[in-house]
């Protein structure tokens, strides 16, 4: 005890009331050797200036009204979008019914029960009313767990603090900023806390929680029945997680905290007017609606919208055949092996090298490689398969050759360029060599598929080289 408080004394200290960032923050935490929730709890008390015990009981005392609306939803509740899918679950009792995780499947259950009640009674919100359900789910899990108030407290704390990043960066509609996002951002932390994680591998934590959820919308489709409950539970389900990855495995995460909140929240900004349009167009036939409100809305509206609904569907079952149509049969579905990663990153890129390659003669003097942005910053990964593909044209699945393709010792005789294009998709290859050079410009396609633009000698030439070493090429 007098240990903690002789630590939260010191680390109050590097407090000059100047506004912390997540990561900051964790770095005081890991001078002091010191928990995040802790670091959290000394910053409020030092701003606050409330003792360790008036925080904890101030950020559990704030979800009290968050708690009945959970046990509304538990019991009697029914939600206009989610039925009663709360006291639905909550028949089953102490069953593991979404998770067979005794814990995190209660949180399940008591979040989608706060979803509920916030539909009949209202929640408290953060962010938005979105996390409000996977933090109050969350906590009340913890206290049925038999953790003490004061990790109650602390996970409380960690969470409103997290919570409140994302209430800051929340300017308009998406679950990114809301449930999914905070939701499994401060649930991982917590998590990773209570687990006896470092505050470094907290944010880390973060980090992982956060990747999935970035641009992901909600409303306008959060007035489609059902659809939400997924957004708000994942997010129980991404925390716990990442948490796990984080304390049982030494995987990679290098990206710091700040950087991907702040491009998380940056993305929301510019990516939800389009996201919404779409969303609108798609699901806006199937938005619930109360009766006593349609009498409201002039007629020929409602008419029009009941067309819509007609044609939309109509339309959607167009695009899905297209997309169905040219695709492999069903014992044929899987394409070529890729090594190095993304069949989109790395086997269309490599696919269009071998197409190229195919058409040059003599010895390979220069290899020019033009790729647009995304392609580009992966060039880690795809550049070797480019190479392979160019100079000897090896398949995508040529493991050997891909990590050793700088060995070989024709590359040292070859001048190598790869250029940054900004125009999307574009992918492009330019070979010199003795007895013919040769140039493919094409677009980028998953499944390891290639849309050919424009080639030399010919587009006819790529064509059948491609048809030869079978290679999909698609418009």
């Amino acid at each position: 005890m007098k240990d903690r408080e002789r630590k939260i004394s010191e680390v109050q200290k590097e407090f000059t009331g100047q506004t912390l960032t997540l990561g900051e923050l964790g770095e005081i935490a890991e001078r002091h050797d010191l928990p995040l929730s802790l670091a959290v709890v000394a910053e409020a008390m030092a701003k606050e200036r409330k003792t360790y015990e008036e925080i904890l009981a101030l950020v559990t005392g704030i979800f009290e009204h968050n708690l009945r609306a959970l046990e509304v939803g538990l019991t009697r509740g029914r939600s206009f979008l989610l039925g009663t899918v709360g006291s639905d679950l909550a028949r089953y009792g102490s069953e593991k019914t979404l998770i067979d995780d005794a814990f995190i499947n209660r949180a399940l259950v008591y979040t989608l029960a706060t979803e509920v009640g916030n539909h009949e009674i209202g929640l408290r919100p953060c962010a938005g009313t979105g996390d409000s359900c996977p933090y109050t789910g969350f906590l009340r899990a913890l206290r049925e767990e038999g953790f003490s108030a004061e990790q109650v407290g602390l996970a409380a704390a960690l969470i409103l603090r997290i919570g409140s990043i994302f209430r800051g960066g929340k300017q308009t509609t998406g679950c990114n900023m809301e449930g999914f996002g905070a939701g499994a951002a401060a649930t991982a932390a917590a998590l990773t806390d209570l687990r006896g994680g470092t505050a470094q591998q907290v944010l880390k934590a973060v980090v992982l929680a956060l990747s999935p959820t970035i641009a992901v919308p909600c409303t306008p489709r959060v007035m489609v029945a059902g659809l939400c409950a997924t957004h708000i539970s994942g997010a129980i389900l991404l925390g716990n997680q990442a948490a796990n990855l984080v304390l049982k495995t030494s995987l990679p995460v290098d990206v710091d905290v700040d950087v991907m909140i702040a491009m998380a929240a940056r993305i929301h900004v510019e990516a939800a007017p389009v996201i919404t349009a779409l969303n609108l167009e798609y699901l806006e036939p199937y938005f619930q609606k109360k009766p006593p409100i349609e009498p409201f809305v002039d007629e020929s509206i409602r008419k029009a919208e009941k067309e819509s609904a007609v044609r939309i569907l109509k339309q959607a079952r167009e695009e899905v055949r297209k997309m169905t149509s040219p695709t492999r049969s069903l014992t044929d579905a899987l394409g070529d092996v890729v090594v190095g990663g993304s069949s989109l990153a790395v086997g269309s890129p490599t696919n269009m090298a071998r197409i190229c390659h195919a058409m040059v003669s003599g010895e390979i003097k220069k290899i020019e490689v033009d790729l647009t942005a995304d392609l580009f910053s992966r060039r880690a990964i795809n550049m070797p398969a480019i190479l392979m593909g160019a100079i000897s044209g090896a398949k995508t699945d040529d493991v050997e050759m891909y990590h050793r393709v700088f060995d070989l010792p024709e590359i040292r005789n070859i001048e190598v360029k790869i250029n940054r294009v900004e125009v999307p998709e574009v992918q492009r290859i330019r070979i010199e060599a003795t007895g013919g050079s040769a140039m493919l410009d094409a677009r980028n396609r998953g499944g390891g598929r290639v849309a050919i633009v424009d080639a030399r000698p010919s587009v006819e030439e790529a064509l059948r080289a491609a048809k030869k070493l079978g290679i999909e090429v698609v418009r």
